[in-house]
C-alpha cells in the first residue's frame, strides 16, 4: 500500500506532535527559520509568475513547491504546529503540557519570523539594486498586495479585522491538510501530490497565512509601501495568527483526532 489509512495518519499526527513538543530549542528555531526562508522564496516565485502571466491561478499552481520542499526536509511552520502539537496533550502523552506546547509554538514562530525577515531584506536588495533604484514590476506587485491587505482592511475597521480572521481560519484548514498530506503517503511523489492540492486552494483563494505574511508585508515596507508596522500587526498579522490557530486546530486536526483516534476501530477503519 502506498497510502496510509486515516486511522494510521492520525496516529502519525499524534506522534509527530509529541516529537515537535519535545524538540530542543535550537532545532525548533533552526527548523522554523529554514521553513520561513523556503516559503518566502516560494512567494517570490508565485508573485513573479502572476506578474509575468497576469493570471493568479498560475501563481497558485507554482507556490506549493516551497511548502513541499520544506515539509520533505522536516522543517516547521507555525501553522502546522498549531494543529499537531495539542494532539499529544489530548492523547495524554507523558511529559506533554500546555506550557511546552506554547514553547513549541513560540520558538517555531520566532524562527519563521527570522527566516522571513532575512529573505525580505535580501529580496528587497535584489529588487532595488542594493536600494539604489525603484523596484520593477514584481516589486510593485508586492507593494500593491501588501498595501491592499493592510490599509485596505484597516479602512473597514472591525469588519476588516474579522475578515482577516476568517480568512486565517480558512487558510489553515487547508494548510494543515497539506501538512497531514505529507504523512498520508509512503512515496515522495504521493506526498507531493497530497500536499500540493490543499496548498494550491489556499493560495488561489487569497487566504491569510501567518508565515507568508511575515514575509510579504515587511518586504512591502522595505520597497516603499505606505503603511505602518502597527497597521500590519493589528489588521493582518494578529488576526491571521488567531485565525490560523482556530482553523488548523479546531477545523482540521481535532475532527480527524475525534473520529479516527477516539472512535471504535470497527467504525473508523473504512
Amino acid at each position: 500500500m502506498s497510502a496510509l489509512k486515516p486511522v494510521e495518519i492520525v496516529q502519525t499526527m499524534i506522534d509527530v506532535g509529541e516529537a515537535k513538543i519535545k524538540t530542543g530549542t535550537r532545532d525548533l528555531i533552526l527548523r522554523g527559520t529554514m521553513a520561513g526562508i523556503i516559503l518566502s522564496l516560494a512567494v517570490v516565485v508565485a508573485i513573479t509568475a502572476i506578474t509575468q502571466t497576469g493570471i493568479g491561478l498560475v501563481g497558485a499552481l507554482v507556490f506549493p513547491v516551497g511548502f513541499c520542499i520544506l515539509s520533505l526536509m522536516g522543517y516547521d511552520l507555525l501553522t502546522g504546529v498549531f494543529g499537531l502539537a495539542p494532539l499529544a496533550k489530548f492523547d495524554n502523552r507523558p511529559g506533554v503540557t500546555w506550557g511546552r506546547i506554547l514553547r513549541c509554538w513560540g520558538y517555531v514562530g520566532l524562527g519563521n519570523l527570522l527566516g522571513s525577515l532575512l529573505v525580505a531584506f535580501l529580496v528587497a536588495l535584489t529588487f532595488t539594486m542594493n536600494f539604489s533604484i525603484e523596484p520593477g514590476a514584481v516589486g510593485q506587485k508586492f507593494i500593491a498586495a501588501a498595501t491592499a491587505r493592510t490599509s485596505g482592511y484597516e479602512a473597514h475597521g472591525m469588519n476588516g479585522w474579522i475578515t482577516v480572521f476568517v480568512k486565517g481560519i480558512l487558510c489553515n484548514l487547508m494548510v494543515c491538510l497539506g501538512v497531514i498530506g505529507n504523512m498520508s503517503a509512503r512515496t515522495v511523489a504521493g506526498k507531493i501530490a497530497a500536499m500540493w492540492l490543499p496548498i494550491f486552494i489556499f493560495f488561489a483563494l487569497v487566504f491569510e497565512h501567518a508565515v507568508v505574511n511575515m514575509f510579504l508585508f515587511p518586504l512591502g515596507m522595505m520597497l516603499g509601501a505606505d503603511f505602518t508596522i502597527a497597521t500590519w500587526l493589528n489588521f493582518n498579522l494578529i488576526p491571521t495568527i488567531l485565525g490560523n490557530l482556530v482553523g488548523g486546530l479546531i477545523f482540521t486536526c481535532v475532527p480527524l483526532y475525534l473520529t479516527h483516534a477516539k472512535t471504535a476501530p470497527s467504525l473508523s477503519s473504512n
